[in-house]
């Protein structure tokens, strides 16, 4: 097969190398941290062997920690798909290389590429199914993720020590200043088995090529950054599948399989031993935060929230130093229980929120209770909540 391009060599997949390793860690160190964000015994994958993290508690301070490092995870992560793909074209030459290993180093750089390729297309794929609730592979999107992860980290890693050298000779052959005033380029003058022997006549230059791998992250950038940041921005937003609201819903009642008999004038909040009426908590001291709450699919939200606080809550149940706080919720499914950290349940903007922006919550807001907390995953704001259990010190 050949491979005609007058752009291919090492200085292009060199620069699209340098932006990969400046930006990919803060993917990876986001997205580990955002499985920490979890909590002990509530991460997924659970059972992951000697891949466990250390476990601390997250903190609840900044209230936008968590909607940073899962934005970032997420956003930055797709901005990034245009790079991968044009550092994966600049290199294609060499998966066609024969013999596929000429020594040992050589046949260790190609299985590290392999984890690098594999892994990183694995990840992007995964991930964006994810974020549009196509679970078509069918299998667990968590488990498989997070081990892909580690997989292509162990790839990103070997991989970059043994190209660095390359890469920085690479670059230091011709100046990116002046290869952005070229109109059009011609082949490096390298021997390298990704510089075309028999070159087609260039009808780019290598700035160009960088515009278009620019103007494409961009263009992602627009489309995407809203459901993160909010604002004008989200309107631009057209991959969010659960629309262009300034407040997402990321599980209705109905899909919860919530029934407006358990919501309504029989429910009681268990709190130990006690049964609350909705109107008993409205009736303890109420208090507003506003708060962000962020989703693992990358969409966040700031909204005010109104109810009582959780450590309100704690010493009215007999419980004023909390070592933690099990929550149940009316939803039987896998996210419908939490356990919030002694410092989750102190904070004083951590509620058990009544009403949302001067109204009652809706069903599918979580009426009529949830748990709103500075800096939890989404996930374990929880919704419909039937139950507080809060745990002795």
């Amino acid at each position: 097969m050949k491979f005609r391009s007058p752009l291919r060599g090492p200085w292009l997949t060199s620069v699209l190398g340098v932006v990969l390793l400046a930006a990919l860690p803060v993917v990876i160190v986001t997205g580990l941290l955002d499985y920490v964000a979890y909590g002990p015994g509530q991460s997924i994958p659970g059972d992951v062997g000697l891949l466990h993290l250390p476990a601390f508690d997250w903190p609840t301070r900044p209230s936008w920690l968590f909607r940073l490092t899962q934005g970032l995870h997420v956003g930055l992560g797709l901005v990034l798909v245009p790079v991968v793909l044009a550092k994966l074209w600049s290199v294609i030459p060499r998966l066609f290389v024969w013999p596929p290993a000429k020594s040992i180093g050589h046949a260790l750089e190609r299985a590290t590429l392999l984890m690098l390729v594999g892994g990183i297309l694995f990840e992007i794929v995964t991930g964006l199914m994810n974020i549009q609730y196509d679970y078509a592979f069918g299998f667990s999107f968590y488990t498989a993720h997070y081990i892909g992860a580690w997989v292509f980290l162990a790839g990103f890693v070997t991989h970059a020590v043994l190209k660095l050298p390359v890469a920085r000779r690479a670059l230091r052959t011709r100046s990116l200043r002046a290869e952005l005033r070229v109109p059009t380029s011609a082949p490096e003058p390298v021997h390298d088995e990704l510089v075309a022997t028999d070159p087609a006549p260039p009808t780019m230059s290598r700035r160009g090529a960088l515009a278009l791998v620019g103007g494409g992250a961009l263009f992602v950038a627009t489309i995407t950054a809203g459901q993160t940041l909010g604002g004008p921005l989200r309107d631009l937003a057209v991959l969010l599948p659960r629309g262009r609201d300034d407040f997402p819903i990321n599980r209705t009642a109905a899909a919860a399989a919530i029934e407006p008999a358990a919501t309504g004038a029989a429910w009681r909040l268990a709190l130990g031993a006690r049964a609350l009426t909705r109107d008993d908590l409205l009736g303890l001291p109420q208090h507003t935060a506003r708060l962000p709450i962020a989703c693992v699919e990358g969409w966040s939200t700031v909204q005010d929230w109104t109810g009582v606080r959780l450590r309100d809550l704690a010493a009215l149940a007999g419980v004023p130093n909390p070592a933690s706080a099990f929550v149940e919720s009316l939803d039987a499914g896998p996210f419908g229980r939490a356990t919030l950290s002694a410092g989750q349940v102190l904070d004083p903007d951590a509620l058990l929120a009544l009403r949302v922006n001067g109204a009652d919550l809706s069903p599918d807001h979580g009426y009529p209770a949830r748990v709103i907390v500075p800096a939890l995953p989404g996930v374990h704001c929880t919704k419909w909540v039937r139950s507080i259990t809060f745990r002795e010190a």
